[in-house]
């Protein structure tokens, strides 16, 4: 049951100028969560040289981060269906902004992990219904676009945050890095807060015990695939799982008893949400396969330098900036089940061809195998974004946005975990392997794509 802060209809998007002010409010945002997840990994050395602190200790300022995003994603996308996406939306980027500052200021090692956790968690609220506030700021009819939009921000953020980084870290500290952030978070605020629109809100009171189990489950689940990575002891590894498993059960349970559960079954029995939610996630394995792997093929079997790495990375994110914008404008007029088929078969053909690089190959042979990767990517997934969310009703975007962002970290954790265990199996060659496992996690993903094909008139929510 809805109850709406009006009574009257809602319009199809936002009218001009308040739609472009809107937008940048929304952009601004998303760059801070993006950038800040980029710009802290590169910092951890001077970070833990400062706090004299050994690197397994520090990394915990980005796993921490990272960890309280994923585990309150799907709560905090729950809560803007009942309070609207506009308030969470601003008050999570208050709260990023807020935790900016304590970064800035901590003085050791724990306070800036707890700073960060408070940061996931404000950039939990931004990305867990930053494309359901998209689909009330513009049209329908250029939805797709806007998510194509939204994806090159986000590639033109992860890839200039490494080279930002490095950049300031030569002329100042690291404080700095976390600084930026609030005169950013302040004008974010302060243009969402006249600019952004009112959402449908659901007459229904928070699941808190849906909340604590989703998050057990969720977090769990990470922890447990990351300790697979590293190696841990079976009891703990078998504790983790077992927990999980009773953790899912009662959610599940619990999801099976209410109309508009926190844990989204009721959108999960839409054939079309159900497949691409399976699309999304085998191609951010694939993804983060490639991601986490190439960087030892490159430097560690084919001798390339730290420099040259870093130039051969970048033609992926550069590629998926280009090419999402198109596939979203392409995605309003075709079909999302096709287009998706098509670039994640490129993405298949390009990792297997990367798979397949002689030992001592030249920047060239590597480059157009890595623009072919991330055109195929870019290609896939904005089209893929935007059937997610509107094959939901449009109260229910709130869910529907913030399982997008879930099944984007599993399929990203899981992928990183793999890479481990396969170089744990087979030494640096694990990298090269990783990469053929990649390519077979694509084709998988390509198939389950245009498995989507038959059910799009049936199910897109108006």
């Amino acid at each position: 049951m809805l109850a709406s802060p009006d009574t009257e209809p809602r319009p199809d998007g936002l009218d001009a100028p308040q739609r472009y002010w809107a937008w940048l409010a929304i952009l601004l945002a998303v760059t801070l969560a993006v950038l800040d997840g980029t710009i802290a990994t590169v910092a951890l050395p001077s970070i833990a040289a400062d706090f004299n602190a050994s690197p397994s200790a520090s990394i915990w300022i980005v796993n921490g981060y990272q960890l309280a995003v994923v585990v309150s994603l799907l709560p905090i996308a729950s809560l803007g269906e009942i309070l609207g996406y506009r308030r969470v939306y601003l008050a999570g980027v208050v709260l990023f902004t807020v935790a900016s500052l304590a970064c800035m200021l901590s003085t050791s090692l724990p306070e800036l992990t707890a700073a960060r956790v408070l940061q996931g968690l404000g950039g939990a609220g931004v990305m867990s219904v930053n494309t359901a506030l998209i689909r009330y700021v513009v049209p329908k009819a250029r939805f797709g676009a806007a998510l194509g939009v939204n994806a090159l921000i986000v590639a033109s953020a992860a890839t200039a945050g490494p080279a930002l980084a490095g950049f300031m870290l030569t002329w100042l500290s690291w404080p700095w890095l976390f600084a930026v952030n609030v005169p950013l978070g302040i004008a974010a605020v302060a243009i969402g807060f006249f600019a952004l629109p009112m959402s449908d809100r659901a007459a229904r009171r928070f699941d808190w015990v849906s909340a604590l189990l989703s998050a057990m489950t969720i977090g769990l689940m990470v922890t447990t695939i990351d300790s697979l990575g590293h190696g841990a002891q079976a009891a703990w590894i078998a504790a983790g799982v077992a927990g999980m498993a009773i953790a899912a059960t009662l959610l599940v349970r619990r999801a099976l008893r209410l109309d508009e559960p926190l844990l989204p079954l009721d959108l999960l029995r839409l054939p079309v949400f159900a497949l691409s939610i399976g699309t999304s996630i085998s191609s951010f394995i694939a993804q983060m396969l490639a991601f986490v792997s190439l960087p030892f093929m490159f430097q560690s079997i084919m001798g390339f330098s730290p420099a040259e790495l870093g130039m051969l990375m970048m033609p992926w994110p550069l590629a998926t900036a280009f090419a999402a914008p198109l596939a979203g404008r392409l995605a309003d007029r075709h079909s999302p089940a096709i287009l998706g088929c098509i670039g994640l078969a490129t993405l298949s053909a390009g990792l297997m061809a990367l798979m397949l690089l002689p030992d001592h190959p030249s920047i060239p042979d590597v480059a157009w195998r890595m623009l072919l990767c991330g055109a195929g990517f870019g290609f896939f997934q904005t089209p893929n974004n935007r059937t997610l969310i509107t094959s939901a009703p449009k109260e229910r975007s709130g869910s529907a946005s913030g399982m997008l962002s879930t099944a984007r970290l599993t399929g990203q954790t899981t992928g990183a975990a793999l890479v481990s265990l396969l170089m744990a199996r087979f030494g640096i060659t694990g990298a090269v392997t990783a990469l053929g496992v990649a390519s077979g996690f694509a084709a998988l993903a390509a198939m389950v794509s245009i498995a989507r094909l038959g059910f799009f008139k049936t199910h897109e929510a108006k």
